[in-house]
Order: C-alpha cells, then sequence, then structure tokens
C-alpha cells in the first residue's frame, strides 16, 4: 500500500563494475591511507595547485591551495582561494578518516576569498618565487595574471563584476587553454595554444610593483568587483598587457601542454595533439631543439620534468600510457624510444608529475577515475614482489580510487611529504558539482620492505594477542 501524499521510492539501480570497486576502495581506506578528506564541491574544479605554508601546529599545518569553479552560466567562473588543514603524517584516526559522506564538504577545506574570473579557469599555475602571483588558463588567447593578495574578495555577490587580472599576457592567435608553465628559477612564464605555438613571457619587471597597487592602479583591498555587472562591457581590456619575448614554432597541431627544465630556465618542453614531444633552448633558437615524432599512438595530454634528474621526462596520452623518456637517448625524427611504457589506465591519462619526495616515483591520473602511482625502480622487481602483486604491472605499486568520475587535475605537495590534492568532475554520479580530495597514503607502502617488517615485528605481540582475541 503506498501512503497518499509520500513519493514512492524507485527501485535502486544495480551497481555497476566501477561502482563495487569503489565500495571496496571506500572498505580499505582505513588500512591504505595515513589520512584522507573528501570535499564535495558547488561546482568543478579543473584545476588544483598547493600554494604557500601559512602556519605550523602541533598536529596540522595550515596551506594555501588553489581550487577554480566552471559553472552553467548562471553563476560566475571564479578562481577560489582557500586554506586547507594538513594533518601530519600518524596522527589522524583510522575511525575518522574512514567516516565520509560524498555529498558533504570537508571541515579541513575552506574557502577564503573568490576572485570572479573572465572565463573559466581550465588551468593554475603558481609562480615559485611568489606564490601569490598565479597565473590562468581559460578559453581565450590570453594568459592571465593574478595577484591572489591584492585582488578583492568578491564572495558570492551574484551581481559582482568580473575582477580585473593585474596582468596580460598576449602573443597567442587562437585560444590557448591549458598548457601553462611557471619556471623555478626565474619570473618566467610558458603557454602553448590552439595556434600550434609555444610563447614564452618575462614577468621579472612587472612583479615587484604587484604588492602595491592592483593591476588598475586601485589601492589594495579596493572593492572594485562590487561594482554593478554592467559598469564595464570589457572587463579585463585596463589591465596592462606584457608582449612575448619569444614564440616558438615546431608543432602541427594544438599544443596541450608544457613544462619548464626544473635546472635551466632556458630550456622546456612540449606535447600536443600532433603525437610529438619536443624539447626547446631558448639560447639556440626558436626551431626545436629535439624533436619526437610519434612519441605516442594518439594525442599527448600531459608532461612533466623531473625535478631529480635533468634527463627524465613523462608524457601521458590519449592511448591511456604513460612513457618515460630519457633525453640523452632521443634523436630527433621518427618513433620515440621510450625507457619504459606504464600502462593500467583504461582511458585517456589527463595529467602526470613526478613525486617531490623520492625521485623514481610519480603519478598519473585519467579519465577511468583513477590516479596510479608509480616507481619505475621497480619496474625490475623480484619474482617474489610478482607473486605478491601478480595482477599489478610493472612499477605501480598504489592506486587511488576515490574518485567517481574522470580525475582532471592532481598535484603533489612539496612541503607536506606523499600528500596529494586531487580533483575530479564527477557532478553526474554525485550531488555537487565535483569532488576534492586531499590523501596520504601509509608510509607502510611506499617505505622500503625491510624497514616495514622491522617495524611490524616491533608490535608482533600485539598484533598476535588482537588476532587471538578476534
Amino acid at each position: 500500500m503506498v501512503v497518499k501524499g509520500r513519493r514512492k521510492k524507485s527501485a535502486p539501480r544495480p551497481l555497476t563494475e566501477e561502482d563495487e570497486g569503489y565500495l571496496k576502495w571506500k572498505v580499505r581506506i582505513p588500512l591504505i591511507y595515513d589520512w584522507f578528506t573528501n570535499d564535495n564541491l558547488s561546482w568543478p574544479s579543473l584545476s588544483c595547485r598547493w600554494g604557500q605554508q601559512l602556519e605550523e601546529k602541533a598536529y596540522k599545518n595550515i596551506q594555501r591551495l588553489y581550487l577554480s569553479e566552471r559553472t552553467d552560466g548562471t553563476y560566475p567562473n571564479t578562481l577560489v582561494i582557500a586554506n586547507c588543514e594538513v594533518v601530519k603524517p600518524r596522527t589522524a584516526a583510522a575511525e575518522h578518516i574512514s567516516v565520509f559522506d560524498e555529498e558533504s564538504q570537508s571541515p579541513y577545506v575552506k574557502k577564503i576569498k573568490t576572485i570572479i574570473h573572465p572565463g573559466e579557469v581550465n588551468r593554475i599555475r603558481e609562480l615559485p618565487q611568489n606564490s601569490n602571483i598565479v597565473a590562468t588558463h581559460t578559453d581565450s588567447p590570453e594568459v592571465l595574471i593574478w595577484d591572489v593578495d591584492a585582488q578583492p574578495d568578491c564572495g558570492d555577490d551574484l551581481g559582482a563584476a568580473e575582477s580585473h587580472p593585474n596582468l596580460i599576457l598576449t602573443g597567442h592567435q587562437s585560444n590557448a587553454e591549458y598548457a601553462l608553465a611557471m619556471c623555478n628559477y626565474e619570473a618566467l612564464v610558458l603557454s602553448g595554444g590552439r595556434d600550434n605555438l609555444v610563447v614564452l613571457w618575462c614577468i621579472r619587471d612587472h612583479v615587484s610593483s604587484l604588492a602595491n597597487t592592483t593591476s588598475l592602479g586601485v589601492p589594495v583591498g579596493s572593492p572594485s568587483c562590487m561594482q554593478s555587472m554592467n559598469a564595464s562591457e570589457d572587463k579585463i581590456s585596463d589591465s596592462p598587457t606584457v608582449a612575448p619575448r619569444s614564440v616558438f614554432h615546431g608543432h602541427k597541431d594544438t599544443v596541450e601542454d608544457v613544462q619548464f627544465c626544473h635546472f635551466s630556465p632556458q630550456e622546456f618542453c612540449s606535447v600536443g595533439d600532433d603525437s610529438c614531444l619536443i624539447l626547446w633552448d631558448a639560447r639556440a633558437g626558436r626551431s626545436p631543439a629535439l624533436k619526437v615524432e610519434k612519441a605516442h599512438d594518439g594525442d599527448i595530454n600531459c608532461v612533466d620534468w623531473s625535478p631529480h634528474d635533468e634527463n627524465f621526462i613523462l608524457t601521458g596520452s590519449a592511448d591511456s600510457s604513460v612513457k618515460m623518456f630519457d633525453r640523452r637517448n632521443l634523436t630527433s625524427g621518427g618513433a620515440g624510444s621510450s625507457l619504459h611504457t606504464f600502462r593500467h589506465h583504461k582511458a585517456a591519462v589527463l595529467c602526470v608529475q613526478w613525486s617531490p619526495d623520492k625521485s623514481s616515483v610519480f603519478g598519473s591520473a585519467g579519465e577511468d577515475n583513477l590516479i596510479n602511482i608509480w616507481d619505475y625502480e621497480k619496474v625490475g622487481a623480484s619474482y617474489e614482489h610478482f607473486m605478491r602483486m601478480p595482477t599489478a604491472p610493472p612499477g605501480l605499486f598504489f592506486q587511488h580510487a576515490g574518485h567517481r568520475d574522470k580525475v582532471v587535475d592532481f598535484h603533489w605537495n612539496a612541503t607536506e611529504p606523499w600528500t596529494i590534492a586531487s580533483v575530479s568532475d564527477d557532478c553526474a554520479r554525485v550531488n555537487g558539482g565535483g569532488t576534492l580530495q586531499v590523501w596520504r597514503m601509509s608510509d607502510l607502502i611506499h617505505r622500503h620492505e625491510d624497514e616495514v617488517l622491522a617495524e611490524l615485528e616491533m608490535f608482533q605481540d600485539q598484533i598476535f594477542c588482537c588476532s587471538h582475541k578476534n
């Protein structure tokens, strides 16, 4: 009998293979994570980046976190500055990290400022010399530079005008949406776009003046974004522009990602939809220093240059593979010969990044909802190691399966060991626009095996006692 006035419950949909995998992962959280938190976002974030550490406490540290909000047009797109409480290793209780609601916000992540962005934020990159300076890519040819401390907070005001970027970098002839990097040594910005170009700017002379005024010469903290939406037809036209230092030609299709060499501000690399990996040296001119044709069997979506070894480069592709290249072995022309190809993703790889904590470790994320953590030193693992993990491909030692849809970005934390922030666009599966997760695998997973066994032996009496009680 159906009670009048109450809605009849629909039959639950059958569980998919992905659903079952997610539920199995959720049960294992207290076993495989040292810390984990889930934040249900109002809108999808296409990028996430760690900023500077703001405060150190006894059991947690406060750190800046950059996110974005890609809306449906009824609300403005935003660049979000948040503070994240990062719990220190071996502090969080297992029962605490294992209980979370996918549709709730995390108590560890607090939004502190909103910048209304002219267009959706596709990429965020921070300037290493001054983490208050960030660059963003949107659906336009320009790169936008923001001094986030100088920018006023627009809050949740739906009638607020778009914020004014502090600088606008010009030089692209068509939209530049994703490929964006900043140099570790100098105030250099690198970008790639649909015009097949790689463009380089120097903003050194502009950065020092950003701390005192906004881009329009308005005093810091002026509520310029509280003006009416009709106050200006072109919200960014008044911002000062910077022309490129150099423009580089070599790709035959859209440039999807760029990265500086961590050991030289003059060297950088790029990848694109032409399946090419190109190495550049600004001292040698505007043509490729080395071009690897057919580096993958599909579009190359991402690239990262090792911060530990100037010779190692990672690429991730629509062919669902990750490749590791040694530039000493590369020659121009022909198919690219990689040191190793890492295969375990079931869909396109969207992001790759080397770990700052161990030189042989890196992560890869893709449209299969997964973040895989690899160690290339384990590629030639012993037979005993293979027997413990017979289904794992060579080099894979951890898999984060907490996202319900494609993982669009992730970022290793440079100051909090083995800590990662990741975002996914899973509004179709979760009641919200997307998901932010901040997590750290248990150190029993990534530490040397002999170390782990020695520690477990110290607690073998307690383990033996508990097993007998159960």
